[in-house]
């Protein structure tokens, strides 16, 4: 678990190194009650010993841990709790449930094994004067007795906490609380900025940490984490480069856009030319020579001016139109608050570093780049990213230059700048192989007709645009 991007944030180092680190007095008392009331872990403890847990609650799960017999206070957790994302009001309750305090009990008469629980006591003096009352209103006694008899075992048994446990993924053991606790303090981090702020990407980040919380846990219920040591790591770097977007976000307030709410409370300022929104240009497999959008060497640390192209599902604008299948966005559409965040930053981060100006970049030159996609879950769900930007073209909410491409043109800009494609003939009996020549001139024809539009004036991006990486 060292293969990580960037140290820790200084405000999350502190968060659950110990329990309640925030509240040093409630660990105390939570101490003083466990000596009272159950069995702590000390040198004689074995195996089959069940000391008493301290459950810390918290707005993502909860830390189970067990009180050292040495007065000290423990650095791992017995048990990690989480807490499944987007969770109801019903489910926090479930939580709640599961980490109450074991039930009081008081034993019987000296002769009698066993012990009774308090609440069981309790109803059972309620039951009592509640038939008596009902009785006296007029309710049979066949009716009213078997009630009172019924309410104390029925209190005593109560069904178990396996439904709420449905909403929970917890783990045990040194090595998967070892790992949970270190995204836990991540997490933390990314919650308590959430809590005090309503900035739509400190909320966003904390959504995405649960989720990655939830999947680790849900990872080491089933797994060890020497065989799922690649996925577990990947979720790491994933909470690293959250916690060090949000400390920058804290440090560097006034530098930061206005919260995305301000885009839905109010109409685009300029809405999007109609000659933007939907060409219907199907450029041909050999395409004519051309000049390229993006002709000068001279790459510089960030390009803003670059255009992102992509494949997707198609769709009919209206009735009798020809169906759109690829659509090319200004690269700063990806900080638009209506994309998944912060996915499309790291997405933008992508496509405007280290290029040149002007450039038509593939979504698959993207993959190419990223290790053939392997790496694409270190930087964001694309699948995602790009269904959010297709919804974001059709309501007119930025520039596009929307595409019939057919179908050898499509498969060329879906593929690597390497690849190749072969299209059989049937009638005719033959294969032909398109390559990296054959890609380079449907992105040139491409970038002539961008150029058409783009010359009246650039494309606008959206508004309300977060502040890039």
């Amino acid at each position: 678990m060292t293969d990580t991007l960037r140290t820790p944030p200084p405000t999350a180092a502190a968060h659950h190194r110990h329990p309640f680190t925030l509240d040093p007095g409630r660990w105390e008392a939570e101490r003083a009650r466990a000596l009272r009331s159950g069995h702590i872990r000390d040198h004689t403890c074995t195996a089959e010993c069940e000391p008493v847990l301290v459950y810390e609650r918290t707005r993502w799960g909860w830390l189970a841990w067990t009180v050292p017999g040495d007065g000290s206070r423990p650095e791992l957790p017995h048990q990690i709790g989480v807490l499944t994302p987007s969770a109801t009001r019903t489910q926090r309750l479930a939580l709640r449930w599961l980490t109450r305090r074991p039930a009081l009990r008081i034993g019987l008469a000296p002769t009698i094994p066993g012990s009774i629980r308090f609440a069981t006591l309790t109803v059972a003096a309620v039951s009592v004067f509640a038939g008596l009352l009902l009785m006296t209103h007029g309710v049979p006694a066949d009716v009213a007795l078997p009630a009172m008899a019924l309410a104390p075992p029925l209190a005593e048994h109560l069904p178990g906490n396996a439904r709420a446990r449905e909403h929970i993924r917890s783990v045990e053991g040194a090595s998967a609380c070892c790992y949970l606790q270190r995204l836990a303090t991540l997490h933390t981090h990314l919650v308590q900025a959430a809590a005090v702020s309503d900035r739509y990407e400190l909320r966003r980040s904390a959504e995405i940490g649960q989720h990655l919380l939830w999947g680790a846990a849900d990872l080491l219920q089933t797994q060890n984490t020497r065989s799922a040591s690649c996925k577990l790591i990947a979720r790491e770097r994933l909470m690293l480069q959250l916690a060090h977007q949000v400390a920058q976000i804290l440090k560097h307030p006034s530098a930061q856009s206005a919260p995305a709410d301000a885009d839905q409370a109010r109409k685009p300022e300029r809405p999007p030319r109609p000659d933007r929104q939907g060409p219907q240009h199907t450029p041909g497999t050999s395409p004519p020579k051309g000049t390229p959008l993006m002709p000068q060497p001279n790459p510089a640390a960030r390009t803003s001016d670059n255009y992102l192209l992509f494949a997707h599902e198609p769709y009919y604008p209206g009735p009798g139109t020809q169906e759109i299948n690829t659509t090319m966005v200004a690269a700063d559409t990806l900080l638009h608050p209506r994309i998944l965040q912060p996915d499309g930053s790291r997405i933008h981060d992508l496509l405007t570093q280290g290029r040149q100006p002007r450039e038509i970049i593939p979504l698959a030159t993207l993959s190419h780049e990223l290790n053939g996609g392997a790496d694409w879950p270190a930087v964001g769900d694309w699948e995602r990213v790009t269904v959010d930007l297709v919804h974001l073209v059709q309501t007119q909410r930025c520039d596009a230059l929307s595409l019939g491409l057919p179908e050898v043109a499509r498969a060329l800009i879906c593929t690597g700048p390497d690849s190749q494609v072969r299209a059989f003939d049937a009638a005719a009996g033959e294969c032909t192989v398109y390559g990296p020549e054959d890609r380079t001139k449907v992105l040139t024809e491409v970038g002539i007709f961008l150029s058409a539009i783009a010359t009246e004036q650039p494309f606008w991006p959206g508004d309300g645009l977060l502040p890039p990486l």
